[in-house]
């Protein structure tokens, strides 16, 4: 928070030529291409809800309250006082109290009170706005939004459990979900044995009683190395069932007679960002369960819930790069050096408007992929660009982020470098979204793996390109190239980085070139899809129109 009239005539100097506190921002408001892109996307019926939110998590306060719970973290309580088990992990009010800003706001549900109706597109862009000002509150928020596909594989758990998905009221009370009145759901996957080879995983699951399979109960042995937001109300796990090979289950906090499940927290992990958010390790010991989707088939279950999961990290790593371009403007636009500001300096505006090109096309290519999920069931093409695309907006926005970041940071020069400055904060939350749920290379393999099983979905992808062909020269050697690697099968799997890359650039470029500004448009053509391209920011050839690429990405 800004202090009240703070002394700028020091005994030794006068303090001059330091921006001013930025105070509240509008985070729909003061963004022209995210106003532009949730209109042409579909997404127009949720203005006014969008407004009050952007306004919301915009306020200096949010920012604030950000701040407090990051460097407050989580505190594991395992045991109350009398030595007895509680597996509690506590936290500063503050984070509470981004919880309820993010949940009264439905940042956790708004696509499941709005399906048929751009539901995700909605979802998306609440996501990129409160993932400004705090990235750990969005972890529990990600999660809870992801789940419902895989709830509705089992109807009696759905039945259960979406009513209290569904609502809006935050109840951080650690007390069974029949009494409270909304609750979370997350999702704990991974073993150390195997990481993002779940199939390695060793944790085994044996029936309760006599009935077995979808929607029976089970007890639960072994253990998770990776359980964020812990203090959920319940999670997906995997599991192991005599002879049937991986399932997938719902694991409550608390037991069904209202006891403590056995959710045993090893230790909170000390991460190097997204400190708000409690990540843990967890056993299991004959913990109670209830079998979700078909036995034997516990990865395609929990996939859906990790398709949403993609999606969120594509759009969370957009609205931290929007975040980071708007705190280099603010800097650039009130310090001077060499007798100019910073941002009338034209090495300046090529940096800054470069990075503008980029928030901009990593927000087109997050909302097209929500707005195919949200036709994916009526529509075949959709739902195969939907199902491509999430793995391909996840590569890309999540691997160009902290370049980004980086480079806003460097735009403050050592004022950036400071704790004080929200950009370290930024730079620490940049690369956690390429880590979270699947990096780089398993991307790239279930693009691979999308293209071999689902041999739709290239079609799709290739179809939405050809619509842009003839707007730019680039654009169209950029599709030639693309088909030419895609139909090249020797060593594909080597290059599937190179290829997912090139897809995202083309879907990048047929959006801009189809429904941007012509200005960003041209800029991204004549830079990201030229052949003499390195990906440094600030490279943006001569011809380009920087001051309208600036003109659009200024807040207001």
């Amino acid at each position: 928070m800004k202090p009240r009239d703070p002394i700028a005539l020091l005994p030794t100097h006068e303090v001059v030529n330091m921006p001013p506190h930025l105070g509240d921002q509008d985070l729909w408001g003061d963004d022209e291409p995210l106003r532009a892109w949730t209109a042409a996307l579909g997404g127009g019926g949720h203005t006014e809800h969008l407004a009050r939110v952007g306004r919301s998590a915009g306020r200096d306060e949010t920012f604030e309250k950000a701040g407090q719970a990051n460097r407050h973290g989580p505190e594991l309580r395992a045991f109350d006082r009398h030595g007895m088990r509680v597996d509690a992990v506590e936290y500063h009010p503050a984070y509470h109290e981004l919880m309820d800003l993010a949940i009264s706001n439905q940042v956790h549900n708004f696509a499941w009170h709005h399906e048929g109706a751009a539901g995700h597109v909605g979802q998306s862009v609440l996501t990129y706005m409160f993932s400004q000002p705090e990235g750990g509150v969005l972890c529990p928020m990600a999660m809870t939004y992801s789940v419902v596909p895989s709830l509705r594989t089992t109807p009696p758990v759905e039945a259960e459990w979406m009513p209290r998905i569904l609502s809006t009221d935050y109840d951080p009370r650690d007390i069974p979900a029949p009494e409270k009145s909304g609750a979370m759901v997350g999702m704990f996957m991974t073993e150390k044995q195997g990481g993002s080879d779940v199939r390695a995983n060793s944790t085994v699951a044996v029936p309760s009683g006599a009935r077995t399979g979808i929607g029976a109960e089970y007890r639960l042995t072994g253990h998770k190395f990776f359980c964020s937001a812990p203090m959920c109300d319940a999670f997906l796990v995997l599991a192991y069932t005599e002879g049937m090979g991986i399932s997938c289950f719902l694991v409550p906090r608390w037991r069904p007679d209202g006891t403590r499940n056995h959710l045993f927290i090893q230790r909170l992990k000390d991460k190097l960002g997204n400190r708000s958010n409690a990540s843990t390790e967890m056993e299991f010991q004959d913990t109670h369960g209830v079998m979700v989707g078909d036995e034997g088939r516990g990865i395609r279950t929990i996939m859906d819930m990790v398709t949403g999961n993609r999606l969120y990290c594509a759009m969370s790593s957009a609205g931290i790069m929007r975040q980071a371009l708007v705190q280099a403007l603010h800097h650039t636009a009130h310090r001077s050096a060499f007798q100019k500001r910073l941002i009338h300096q034209p090495l300046m505006r090529n940096v800054l408007a470069d990075m503008a090109v980029e928030v901009e096309a990593a927000l087109a290519l997050g909302l097209r992929i929500a707005r195919a999920m949200d036709h994916a069931g009526d529509d075949e093409a959709e739902g195969a660009l939907a199902r491509i695309g999430t793995a391909v907006a996840k590569y890309w926005n999540c691997k160009r982020c902290p370049s980004l970041v980086v480079e806003a940071l460097e735009c403050h020069g050592g004022p950036g470098y400071i704790e004080e400055s929200i950009m370290p904060r930024l730079y620490r939350e940049a690369p956690l979204n390429s880590i979270w749920e699947g990096s780089g290379n398993i991307m790239g393999l279930d693009v691979l793996r999308a293209m071999g099983r689902e041999p739709e979905c290239v079609p799709a992808l290739l179809e939405e390109a050809e619509r842009a062909r003839g707007n730019d020269p680039g654009l169209d050697r950029a599709i030639d190239e693309l088909k030419a690697e895609l139909g090249e099968r020797s060593g594909q799997e080597g290059r599937m980085r190179m290829i997912t890359e090139l897809m995202a650039l083309v879907l990048q470029g047929a959006l801009l070139t189809g429904h941007g500004p012509a200005a960003v448009a041209e800029a991204f053509c004549a830079s990201r899809l030229a052949p003499r391209y390195r990906g440094a920011f600030g490279t943006l050839p001569g011809g380009c129109d920087l001051d309208a690429v600036l003109d659009r990405a200024m807040p207001a």
